[in-house]
């Protein structure tokens, strides 16, 4: 049995090893026939060679994300040790692949894919205020979802907001036949089905029931103050500018907010009147705000998506070529 003491001098041992070691527990528990031993900032490894040489990688891994978030928690633990311990995750690969894991869930972890999905993640680690803009299947919508599940999950928010102008820009809702729910949950079901994906059904129903979870029509927002809670804004080419404004405005103490659209699948009267295309122009460049561009290489859903999104792009700019600029 080979042994191998590490000094931990990168982070703060105490939030590294967890209350009463809990986090160098279920390491160890994830290598049979090995042990771990903390003595201050001293880790010994105790095990076959292998082993330990992993376990030294997981724990450089959790050091990483302690202090990228400040804190570590159970899901980061195991995020970090599926992608370590399960198939691929233990090539040398493992390190970048959990940089890149947004959350962890009971069917295995949700990571950002493609060049511009890690671009909003590490956006949204850095700016309280993100804009996700880009053409359908890129992914923008599920990526933010997962990112406010894994702020919830590690108690970096409170609770989780989720809007989208309903029907149109106009929100006619009472023209729709049904109560309340019965109305929206059509505009909102990509939301509902993103977060069941991510939590279990159940667990989702108690969060809603509790309002941990609170899925609203942007026609709704208005008034309201929302403390630290994660809020996200999808299919927003179709908010006004001012409901745009009007949302922006809703952040409180402790919030962030993600905002995905698609300004050229706007159902306005004119992509000039959507609150997504004004604030592109009014807020780049103001500090603690981002925009992130997806485009076709990011588009993770039939292989025939970026081929049709492609050809909508080319059909538009012939049409502008023929109209002089003024597509009809």
């Amino acid at each position: 049995m080979a042994e191998k003491r590490l000094t931990i001098d990168k982070a703060e041992p105490l939030l590294l090893f967890g209350f009463n070691d809990k986090h160098l527990r279920k390491v160890e528990g994830a290598f049979p026939d090995t042990r771990i031993t903390a003595r201050g900032n001293q880790v010994i490894l105790q095990g076959d060679p292998e082993s330990l040489h992993r376990i030294e990688r997981i724990l450089d891994e959790l050091t990483v994300v302690l202090n990228r978030n400040g804190n570590l928690t159970e899901n980061d633990v195991e995020t970090v040790l599926a992608l370590f311990t399960v198939g691929d995750g233990a090539s040398g690969r493992a390190g970048l692949d959990a940089q890149n894991v947004v959350l962890f869930t009971p069917g295995g972890s949700v990571k950002a894919k493609t060049p511009n999905q890690i671009r909003l993640v590490e956006s949204a680690r850095h700016n309280d205020i993100v804009f996700a803009v880009g053409p359908a299947g890129t992914g923008k919508t599920y990526t933010a979802v997962a990112l406010a599940v894994a702020a919830l999950k590690s108690r970096q928010v409170k609770k989780i907001v989720l809007s989208r102008p309903a029907v149109e820009a106009g929100e006619r809702l009472g023209f729709l036949p049904g109560d309340f729910r019965e109305k929206v949950d059509p505009y909102l079901r990509p939301l509902y089905d993103a977060l069941e994906d991510m939590l279990p059904r159940d667990k989702l129903a108690g969060f809603v029931e509790q309002n941990v979870v609170e899925i609203v029509p942007l026609a709704y927002m208005r008034g309201r103050t929302l403390n630290s809670a994660f809020v996200i804004l999808d299919e927003a080419q179709n908010a006004t500018h001012l409901q745009m404004k009007m949302f922006l405005t809703r952040l409180g103490a402790n919030s962030r907010a993600i905002i995905t659209g698609d300004v050229t699948q706007t159902d306005l009267p004119s992509r000039e009147h959507s609150g997504l295309v004004q604030a592109r122009q009014i807020l780049e460049g103001v500090e603690g705000i981002d925009f992130v561009y997806f485009d076709e290489g990011d588009v993770v859903r039939h292989r025939l998506v970026k081929d049709i999104i492609k050809a909508y792009e080319r059909y538009h700019q012939d049409e502008e070529q023929r109209t002089g600029g003024n597509p009809r």
